[in-house]
Formats: structure tokens, C-alpha cells, sequence
């Protein structure tokens, strides 16, 4: 991984810029910032084979302190920074990082270009495998699953962003409304532009008016983020602010069509769609836009095939590095757990998700995760989460006292923000089948607790 970000480091002149909020860093600037964030490193123990946990917030300081590692060749496990102190541990118990790089006080809200960061040693062991980035993802069993992305994966996966049709180029702008420090604002985003030369702008904050000002200052040629925030500036429109860009494209969820719809009704842009896992990177890529539920053909170097209705992936090797990772790797094939098809035009087109996970505000969240915290009260004798676009929980109980507010006391000591039931429901029992099995289907779970509490059905 050194080779490989020396190597994007030094593509692009000294005066090429890279890197936009409120003021700009070029590549010149950026290659001197790392070296010497590279250099404190170094001074700190940090090197080959080190294990770093990053959790930094979305920043400069965060981009350049993940190269200068890699330029050590340091593996970087990234953690993101809304995480509660609890599901931390969680984390730090899986990898066993030697050294954490944090800021050295309290994060601020929205976007900062710049953090005082903080390096610590841990009660951790030098990195066990060579993979160069260690992420998570939730599974179907509650506990995250820890990911790791060899040099090769992440090199592969550049290539195939600068060989897609259409992809933001050379001197282009591009907005990222994506978190860096997740799999596709770190590669399709970092990487991607620094081995392109593509110019990084950033928004201050989630807003519409934040997000508009920067298109509208930085005369962008590209947006991409989440459907949360193409549906926020659909009901705000200002279509001069965008009125340089080519180009827009969801990464990290999948667009729902009616929010691309209303976008394109706004602003006369498409909204094209990347499709990938955190486990596998982008997978497929339609930059001009396209009828959902497909998510566009197969990138350059992708092989995916659909096996017993669900999508698989070739895969040199495991991407789990835990030995209690899930069986979804066999012969050569990583089966994503999404449900799909193929078009006789070649696209892949998605049809649901097999497993508990769902996406809130443009995050993966595992659904078992929120039912086991809730089962951890004392006073909950079983649970049920549902997703989305919101999280509603049904809980049972044998107490006469447990409220709502008291349950979502517990699980805001124990979850981010973004993993919290938006609504519990608390009963003395849950409704099962004819077979014994709790009910998980929304329409009875509800009518179900309104008949126990003698509610009429609103509909």
C-alpha cells in the first residue's frame, strides 16, 4: 500500500487542487502535510504492521492523518466518530489496535477542515494480516463484522471508478456529500480523485443550504451522496446552484426512484447510481442515470453472477477477518445477500435485501443489533426491530412500569444516533404464527399492540 500512495501522491503538480471547504489544499500542499503527519507518526511508535484505529471526524486532518499511515504502512482501521463510547469498545475488542488517532478534544458539528489530532497507545498487537484498511458492517447475527481490504482490492477498485463511462475527471469538481471514512467516500471519493485529479469540495453541514452554497461557489461539475441528500435538495430547489454541473450519482445506499425523480424534475439532472458492498467496494455504475430497481452494468474488472436469486461476487479470498465471520464466501464466490437479476441489456437490477440490514439517513444499520440491545433491559423479555426509512421497535415485558422513554434512554447509552427505534412499542407479549415464531411482519406486529391497547386502527 506504500508503493501505491506514493504513487497517486505524486500523479498531479504541486498547483493541482485537491481539496476544498473554505480554503483549498493542492496536491503540493497535501504531499507536504502528509510527510509530516507521516513523521509525528513515526515519532509515536507508529510503522510497518502497526494497527491504527482512526476515528476522526470528516476533515482534512482525517484524510491526510489515513494517507500519512498508509505511507508507513500502517493498516488503518476506520471507526466512525458518532459512535457511542460502548459500541467503540465493541469495535476496538475485534481489532486490537495498538494505537489510536482521535482529535484532541471534542468534536464539532458538520465538517472542520482541520483537528489537532492525538495519537495513544492502546493495549493492542501489531496488525495480523496485511490488509491496509480494516472496516465494519453489521451482520445478521448483531455483531459487526470485521472487513479487511487488501492493496490490490482497493488498487482494483480505483481503476475501475477511472475506467467507468462518464465518471468525474481530470479538473472536474466534484461535491462528496459521502462520509470519507466509510468504503465508498474513502475510495470513489479519496482515492478515486487523487488518482484523477479530480478536485474534492465539501459541504459544511447535511443541509440544503450548506450543500448549495459550496455547488453554487466552487462552480461544481459533479454531486454525489446519499438519497437523504438529493431528497433535501429536491424541497429546496435552486437550480442555478447547480446549473455548472454534468453530472450526479447515488454511493452507499441505493436511490429510491421517486427521490431521483423529483431531483431530476427540479435541477434536469439525472441521478446515476453506484451499487457496491463494503465488503466487495463498487460494483456497478451507471453515471447518466437509470430505471430502478437497477443499479447499472457491471464496472471494469467486476465478475458477478446471480445464484439461487441472489447476487454473488468473485473474490480471490474471505473478505472477513474474523474466524466467526459468516459463511457467505465459497469456491471463489462472495454472496452479497442482496436478491437480484440481470437484464437481457446486461444490467443488474436489485430486488431486496435477504437479511436484517437496513439503510437510515445513508447508514447500514443491522436490525439485530437494536433488538439485542433492547433484550439487554431487564426488564425486556424479547424484541423486534423494523426498518425503514425509520426504525420501530416492538418490545415485550413482564413489568407494569417499563415506558417507551425509559427503553430509549437505554438504547441512546448504547447505539449512535442514527441506530435508534424512532418509535418503541412496549407489550406484554409479542404476536407469533401457528408455529410457535414471533411475528415480524409490520402490518400484524402493529395491529397486534393497537388491539392491546385497545386503539382503533388508523388504517
Amino acid at each position: 500500500m506504500r508503493a501505491f500512495i506514493t504513487d497517486l501522491l505524486h500523479r498531479h503538480g504541486d498547483e493541482v487542487p485537491f481539496l476544498s471547504h473554505r480554503s483549498t489544499v493542492t496536491h503540493g500542499l497535501l504531499r507536504a502535510d502528509v510527510t509530516a503527519q507521516a513523521r509525528r507518526f513515526a515519532a509515536a511508535g507508529i510503522g510497518e504492521g502497526s494497527a491504527v484505529a482512526v476515528q476522526v471526524p470528516p476533515s482534512f486532518s482525517q484524510l491526510e492523518a489515513v494517507l500519512a499511515l498508509w505511507s508507513t504502512g500502517a493498516q488503518v482501521i476506520s471507526i466512525d466518530h458518532r459512535l457511542t463510547p460502548a459500541e467503540t469498545d465493541v469495535l476496538h475488542s475485534l481489532t486490537r489496535p495498538e494505537f489510536l488517532v482521535h482529535p484532541s478534544g471534542a468534536a464539532a458539528s458538520g465538517f472542520q477542515e482541520r483537528y489537532d489530532l492525538v495519537t495513544t497507545r492502546a493495549d493492542g498487537l501489531p496488525a495480523a494480516t496485511d490488509h491496509p484498511l480494516v472496516q465494519f458492517s453489521s451482520g445478521s447475527t448483531g455483531r459487526p463484522k470485521v472487513i479487511g481490504r487488501s492493496t490490490s482490492s482497493l488498487a482494483d477498485e480505483v481503476a475501475r471508478f477511472e475506467a467507468a463511462e462518464g465518471m468525474v475527471r481530470r479538473g472536474e469538481r466534484l461535491l462528496l456529500l459521502n462520509s470519507p471514512a466509510h468504503s465508498f467516500g474513502m475510495v470513489g471519493g479519496l482515492l478515486h480523485s487523487l488518482a484523477a485529479g479530480v478536485h474534492l469540495v465539501f459541504a459544511e453541514r447535511p443541509t440544503a443550504a450548506a450543500i448549495l452554497r459550496q455547488a453554487r461557489d466552487f462552480e461544481v461539475d459533479f454531486v454525489t451522496g446519499q438519497p437523504f441528500h438529493f431528497d433535501l435538495l429536491a424541497a429546496s430547489p435552486d437550480p442555478s446552484a447547480l446549473r455548472t454541473a454534468r453530472g450526479a450519482f447515488a454511493g452507499g445506499e441505493l436511490m429510491p426512484q421517486d427521490v431521483a425523480s423529483r431531483f431530476q424534475a427540479t435541477y434536469g439532472i439525472p441521478v446515476g447510481e453506484c451499487f457496491g458492498t463494503t465488503e466487495t467496494g463498487a460494483l456497478t455504475m451507471a453515471v447518466g442515470g437509470t430505471v430502478r430497481p437497477s443499479v447499472g452494468p457491471l464496472m471494469p474488472g467486476v465478475t458477478a453472477r446471480v445464484r439461487d436469486g441472489l447476487v454473488e461476487v468473485a473474490l480471490p479470498a474471505t473478505p472477513y477477518l474474523s474466524e466467526d465471520g459468516p459463511s457467505r464466501f465459497s469456491g471463489g464466490w462472495f454472496r452479497t445477500g442482496d436478491r437480484g437479476e440481470f437484464t437481457p441489456d446486461g444490467e443488474l437490477r436489485l430486488l431486496g435485501r435477504s437479511d436484517s440490514l437496513v439503510v437510515v439517513r445513508g447508514f447500514n444499520v443491522d436490525l439485530t443489533e437494536v433488538e439485542k440491545v433492547l433484550c439487554g433491559h431487564p426488564q425486556v423479555t424479547e424484541a423486534i426491530a423494523l426498518g425503514q426509512p425509520e426504525i420501530r421497535a416492538y418490545v415485550s415485558t413482564r413489568s407494569t412500569t417499563l415506558t417507551a422513554r425509559a427503553l430509549s434512554e437505554w438504547c441512546a447509552e448504547r447505539l449512535a444516533e442514527f441506530k435508534l427505534p424512532r418509535h418503541i412499542h412496549v407489550m406484554d407479549a409479542l404476536p407469533r404464527t401457528p408455529t410457535g415464531k414471533v411475528v415480524r411482519s409490520a402490518e400484524p406486529l402493529h395491529a397486534s399492540y393497537l388491539r392491546a391497547r385497545s386503539l382503533p386502527d388508523p388504517g
